[in-house]
């Protein structure tokens, strides 16, 4: 059975277009890419400092990731598969971002209530922006004009203009949000709160709450596809899906013991889970709803951010 489940997946995953996933792995210390069409690992990337947030550049080409512990991000190139850079951000930096044009980066700063602002040219911090506590997730709207920050200990959203690094707006949200995600068409945003067990969602031009949706227990983090929101229950060991149009709640699906990082492949056609406790990733039928394989990784996964890359 075990064999017919590996070739079934196989075979979904490469009707697929071509991606990888780039897992932080805490506990190994690295950064594990795997090949989502075989469903195997072809790579493993010494980072160090606990590697949390992960973020790949929308052209592929490279991988932030965030250390806490070496108060540092380490810049990866992806095709390579090696580390090209290190850059000094101090503090604690955990969710991170990069902008469209791939031309900065935004880390978050959880000891600090500020994201650090990074020349991706110079690989340099040239500015900080004063958020709410903890800040965790990090979002940007696809045609780049705002930044969004999940400030986790002021249950709030900062709304950040990227043109002139300021906060423009604090949106109250949930109990303690986490991650947050933002629509394709940069409408509306999704936390995850890890307090109240629910996601708020956000109207990004109003600058509001309009809803909240009852997930299971610790959700982190949410993704994106076929019209429904897909959340990982930390505590659960659970997915929870609503619909995106209601806000009504779909289903909740078993996963491995505590998934964290979540994110939908680029046809939208399946989701991506990293389990934290599992030490896998669970791929999801995004249409079927329903779990179709398991991928051994590292370690202690994360993989909190946009940690998919597409290769062709």
């Amino acid at each position: 059975m075990r064999v017919l489940a590996l070739a079934a997946l196989l075979a979904s995953l490469s009707a697929a277009q071509a991606e990888e996933a780039f897992v932080t792995n805490q506990l190994s210390d690295y950064l594990m890419v795997v090949d989502l069409a075989t469903a195997k690992p072809v790579a493993t990337i010494p980072i160090g400092g606990k590697p949390a947030g992960v973020a790949v550049t929308n052209d592929g080409r490279f991988a932030y990731v965030t250390s806490p512990d070496a108060k540092a991000v380490t810049v990866v190139d992806a095709a390579a598969r090696k580390v090209v850079g290190k850059i000094d951000v101090g503090g604690g930096p955990l969710g991170i971002a990069v902008a469209p044009d791939g031309k900065t980066v935004y880390v978050a700063d959880w000891y600090a209530a500020a994201v650090r602002v990074i020349d991706a040219g110079t690989r340099k911090v040239v500015a900080s922006i004063a958020v709410g506590a903890s800040p965790s997730g990090l979002a940007v709207t696809a045609d780049g004009k705002w930044l969004l920050s999940a400030d986790r200990d002021d249950d709030s959203v900062s709304v950040i203009d990227t043109a002139t690094r300021e906060r423009k707006a604090t949106i109250k949200v949930g109990t303690r949000p986490f991650g947050v995600t933002i629509d394709a068409e940069g409408e509306r945003a999704y936390t995850a709160n890890v307090g109240s067990n629910d996601v708020s969602v956000i109207d990004i031009a109003a600058r509001s709450e309009i809803g909240r949706v009852a997930v299971g227990l610790r959700p982190y983090a949410v993704a994106l596809a076929q019209g429904r929101g897909f959340v990982t229950d930390q505590y659960g060991g659970t997915v929870s899906i609503f619909d995106l149009a209601t806000l009504k709640p779909l289903a909740r699906i078993n996963v491995g013991d505590y998934p964290e990082g979540i994110e939908a492949t680029a046809d939208g056609k399946r989701i991506i889970v990293a389990n934290w406790e599992s030490n896998t990733l669970n791929v999801i039928d995004a249409a079927e709803m329903k779990v179709i394989g398991e991928i051994k990784v590292g370690d202690g996964p994360r993989a909190f951010g946009a940690f998919l890359r597409r290769t062709e």
